[in-house]
């Protein structure tokens, strides 16, 4: 028996005793209409999840994408064809995701990252690489560890090509049986499933907005915001409340002359193809955008630290705390809205 990966860490149905705990610090208990509306929308966003898996690319159709801190300005594509030339690489290894017989040996066959990250010419600088996943997970690896060690982007195991419910068709594997030492570094939340991008260091503030690509420095000029409050990200944030620091969603878009009417909505676009699901968007109601602070965070903590790859940056979407009271403390919608590697904003009026 093989862990189905969407479930466990890609889980979209969350228990309703994991929201207790989230709202644990609440003031107010939930409700019983407030804990079925969870259930509701749990079921919703599984839901969701499960057509978007169905209608995924076959994986002739499949690309990666690397982008970041490499030679070329613009992102690398490579399409099923040329990932099928790059794999000359085996790594026989257990896999902490077969349940059944964790002992089991696989044969995987794929591309070593390190080759990927020698034929890119990345810069000497670059610390980690973070590999983003089709439902929008992301695992960060320590370059000198990729380059250490043989982990791969498998594109077959035993022979065969890996199937999507099985982490394919692109799965980030670590040589466990052969380097032990690396389950002490990277556990089995770091087999990545399904990887669609690789993001070489972090990349620099690209978001298109209408017609217009805007970059740091622009957004650095708009009205700056801070707020504080717990994060709705999956991974790679403290616990707590956190500084973030931006600027209004409805600055930029009042910079790039979009109006916004009486009603409609805007649409945010991450890097995850997930996130980019025609049928499925991350909208964001005008009224919304109008009165409370949804901002497009390009700082954290204290300090106002650039976000990293690492915790979903350089761009990240963020919510002040009356905006989520307007989400009636609904627990899946607004943890699906803390949108990471956001690109683009553009209008659905």
């Amino acid at each position: 028996m093989r862990l189905n990966p969407n479930l466990g860490k890609n889980l979209a149905l969350v228990p309703l005793a994991i929201a207790s705990i989230f709202c644990g610090a609440c003031t107010d208990q939930p409700t019983d209409k407030q804990l079925e509306t969870w259930r509701t929308e749990a079921i919703t966003l599984n839901a969701q999840k499960v057509k978007a898996n169905s209608q995924e690319p076959q994986e002739t159709e499949w690309n990666l994408e690397i982008g970041g801190k490499i030679a070329q300005r613009e992102s690398v594509q490579l399409n099923w064809q040329q990932l099928q030339a790059l794999a000359t690489e085996r790594v026989k290894t257990t896999d902490p995701n077969f349940v059944l017989n964790p002992k089991e040996i696989f044969d995987f066959h794929g591309i070593r990252v390190s080759s990927l990250l020698k034929q890119l010419a990345i810069a000497p600088n670059v610390r980690d690489v973070t590999f983003v996943c089709f439902d929008g997970y992301q695992v960060t690896v320590a370059v000198k560890d990729l380059l250490a060690y043989p982990i791969t982007l498998a594109i077959a195991r035993n022979g065969k090509p890996i199937p999507r419910a099985q982490g394919g068709p692109i799965y980030l594997i670590l040589p466990y049986t052969q380097y032990p030492e690396l389950k002490q570094k990277y556990n089995e939340l770091s087999w990545a499933f399904y990887v669609s991008h690789m993001i070489i260091g972090t990349e620099p503030v690209r978001l298109r907005v209408g017609k217009r690509e805007l970059d740091l420095a622009t957004l650095d000029k708009l009205p700056q915001v801070t707020i504080s409050d717990n994060v709705g990200y999956r991974m790679g944030w403290p616990t707590g409340k956190v500084k973030l620091h931006g600027v209004r969603v409805r600055d930029v878009l009042a910079f790039a002359g979009v109006q916004l009417p009486v009603n409609g909505e805007i649409v945010v676009q991450g890097k995850a193809p997930i996130s980019r699901d025609p049928s499925n968007p991350v909208r964001l109601a005008a009224a919304d955008l109008r009165d409370c602070d949804i901002l497009l965070a390009t700082r954290w903590g204290d300090n106002q630290e650039s976000i990293p790859a690492k915790m979903g940056g350089p761009l990240t979407l963020a919510f002040g705390s009356k905006c989520q009271d307007r989400e009636e403390k609904s627990f899946s919608l607004s943890k699906q809205r803390w949108v990471t590697f956001v690109v683009e904003i553009s209008s659905n009026f």
